[in-house]
């Protein structure tokens, strides 16, 4: 969605005289009154001040964003104004706001989201921001957010005139003389890591003179999608991704397949790996696709990459379940109704056992599809019904001598785990032995012999492992309660905030964000409130560690300004957005720069956090949202208490880190 599309021209207005934050706020809102985008001016103005209220929106540089998501909104907008005296909103560094953007976002999905990371990568651009303040009619704002979001997403951009049609079939033809290049990204939650390969991917094809376009797969589905022209045409295809991507498309052309973070990291060194014929050719059919597609990887990525494919198509009915469960608890505690030992808890008042319900239906589909899309992931399409079928009998607990599940404990999250695992390679076997029977029966594989065979598989599999993993689920909760009771629950919130920021997105951060959600599931399925508690613990020990990193990254480059450069000061404003949104990604390109002074900082820092969080009571009921569902946590002061400790323990850790290699840089300089 372009900023051209949401930002009308009556909703501009440059020069604008406010003498105040809420002047400013007046003004941005009756701009998008007179546009016609609001139902209710007054419902969305409060949702603006309510979000003010939890923190100011000025990122500095003289620039605020404003932004809420409410159901006063109409669709998407933008409105904006210049004030060349400034206004004090409320900076992080003191400066007053000399262009202001709102943000009107629907409920449904996270479009103000999506809108501030775009604009974000505009308005780091210093001389862009500099013409936007000095612009000197709506017409000019506008072209010039136009040139710069066309120049920054030139795929985006609108049709230019043909070239002429010597020139257009020379380029269709591929005779321009510029290698032609592919790419795909994506990341298991799709929000930072896949834009992030993107734009690393571009920048180095810029830079060595290739044709390169990058296919998105993101949270909000896949974006600039590659065409079979473009793929018929191209030298290559990169993939880099940590979850399962379509293929089949790319049969005959040469892929190389790695990790997202390669594309972040060694961008130029996947671009050569096409340049130089190193990929090899990749073809549709199984045998050759395990052979080729994936041989440049080890058996423990792959399983990742299985393992990542589940937790992707299951995190947004974690989410949005988890939070619709999280609201419904609010409503009635907000009724007076008693939490402690009552298993009705969430479900006394109608409206909050409507949300209960909605949420759990939710997030019952959590496990099966979990499961559903590991074994895919191993087995393609007849894998994904042995896989659901693993996860709903793992979420329900059946056996041999109790098929119906009536008195049996879940295997739960770890249940469905299997599940995915031992359902797909069992199925991927049954698939080879298949390979042997007539090509007559080729036919009836795929819609008589796969799911029959499957379902007969996973029946038997899994009432034959329910009644182990019951006992471990069921130690593990009894494990949990123990901690919580001898007071070592301390340790594990410490565990798992340093989890969290360890590696920043990769494998030890999802290990700890999925068994943080695997512990939502557990309180779900439990009536025991001290069971649930802990979970509830759990949860928010996890989240606070996933938001340490980019907060106290942007504390360093805010308040010791003198030990980062100005492209690293600029950037680390940033990352107070990403930090408050729980994306820790925000941190990594300061971690790959400086991976020795950045990664035990932060990692100290949240494991302070997640250790605090535990200590204060803190409880997390929804599994995302960092602090836009602070509504959620048991605690809410103690939480931002124990983030801000947390916080300030990373940023001055890493400052007395950079600190040092700044005294040996000064010692160089002076030597010279």
């Amino acid at each position: 969605m372009r900023i051209t599309d949401l930002l009308k021209k009556q909703g501009i207005e440059i020069g604008a005289a406010v003498k105040d934050k809420a002047e400013a706020i007046e003004k941005l809102v009756a701009l998008h009154e007179k546009c016609g985008n609001l139902k209710d001016r007054k419902a969305y103005k409060e949702g603006i001040l309510k979000r003010e209220e939890m923190g100011t929106t000025a990122i500095g540089m003289e620039i605020a964003i404003p932004h809420a998501k409410s159901e006063a909104v109409k669709a998407p907008a933008l409105t904006a104004i210049t004030v060349p005296a400034g206004v004090d909103y409320g900076s992080p560094d003191g400066d007053p706001c000399k262009l202001i953007f709102m943000i009107a976002a629907t409920t449904d999905g996270d479009v103000h989201l999506e809108v501030l990371a775009r604009m974000m990568q505009m308005l780091m651009d210093m001389d862009f921001t500099a013409n936007l303040k000095k612009a000197k009619n709506a017409d000019e704002f506008l072209r010039l957010i136009d040139e710069k979001e066309t120049e920054k997403f030139p795929d985006e951009a609108k049709k230019e005139e043909a070239p002429k049609k010597e020139d257009a079939k020379a380029a269709a033809a591929g005779n321009d003389g510029r290698i032609r290049i592919l790419a795909v990204t994506a990341c298991p939650t799709g929000i930072a890591h896949t834009y992030m390969a993107a734009e690393a991917l571009s920048k180095a094809g810029e830079k060595m003179g290739v044709t390169i376009k990058v296919e998105t797969n993101g949270s909000g589905g896949a974006k600039n999608v590659l065409t079979a022209k473009e793929i018929a045409d191209c030298d290559g295809i990169i993939i880099a991704a940590d979850k399962s991507v379509e293929t089949a498309r790319f049969d005959g052309k040469p892929v190389f397949s790695t990790k997202v973070a390669d594309g972040i990291h060694k961008p130029e060194e996947l671009i050569n790996k096409i340049i130089n014929k190193e990929a090899p050719v990749f073809h549709a059919d199984k045998k050759a696709a395990a052979a080729e597609s994936t041989g440049n990887e080890s058996f423990g990525r792959k399983l990742y990459k299985h393992l990542m494919n589940g937790v992707s198509h299951m995190l947004p009915f974690v989410v949005a379940g988890g939070i619709f469960i999280a609201i419904a608890f609010l409503i009635d505690a907000a009724c007076g109704v008693e939490a402690a030992g009552n298993s009705a808890f969430g479900t006394v008042n109608p409206v909050a056992a409507w949300f209960k319900n909605i949420g759990g239906f939710a997030f019952s589909f959590m496990l099966p599809l979990l499961a559903g899309f590991i074994a895919m992931s191993i087995a393609d399409r007849p894998g994904l019904l042995v896989g659901i079928v693993g996860g709903l009998l793992a979420s329900n607990g059946a056996t041999f001598a109790d098929p119906a599940a009536a008195k049996t404990v879940p295997s739960g999250f770890l249940g469905a785990l299997l599940a995915g695992f031992l359902a797909g390679f069992l199925m991927k076997l049954f698939e080879k032995l298949c390979d042997k029977l007539p090509h007559a029966l080729e036919g009836i594989k795929p819609v008589l012999l796969y799911p029959l065979a499957g379902l007969g598989i996973v029946g038997v599999m899994m009432c034959a492992v329910n009644p182990i993993m019951a006992v471990i689920n069921t130690g593990l909760n009894n494990g949990l309660t123990w901690l919580s009771d001898n007071n070592l629950g301390i340790l594990l919130g410490c565990i798992l905030g340093a989890m969290m920021s360890i590696d920043m997105g990769g494998p030890f951060n999802k290990a700890a964000y999925v068994f943080g959600t695997g512990m939502l599931t557990a309180a779900a399925a439990t009536t025991d409130t001290a069971v649930q508690t802990t979970c509830y613990q759990v949860m928010a020990s996890v989240m606070i560690g996933g938001m340490v990193p980019p907060i106290a990254i942007a504390l360093s480059t805010t308040i010791f300004r003198k030990y980062w450069t100005p492209d690293e000061r600029k950037n680390g404003i940033v990352n107070f957005i990403m930090g408050l949104s729980f994306i820790t990604e925000g941190a990594i390109p300061y971690a790959a720069s400086y991976p020795l002074k950045v990664i035990p900082a932060c990692a100290l820092g949240a494991a302070t956090a997640g250790a605090l969080s535990w200590a204060f009571g803190c409880t997390l009921m929804a599994p995302h949202g960092g602090i836009f569902v602070i509504a959620t946590i048991g605690s809410p002061f103690m939480y931002l208490l124990a983030l801000l400790i947390g916080s300030a323990v990373g940023a001055l850790m890493l400052t007395f880190l950079k600190s040092l290699g700044y005294k040996k840089d000064k010692k160089a300089e002076e030597k010279k």
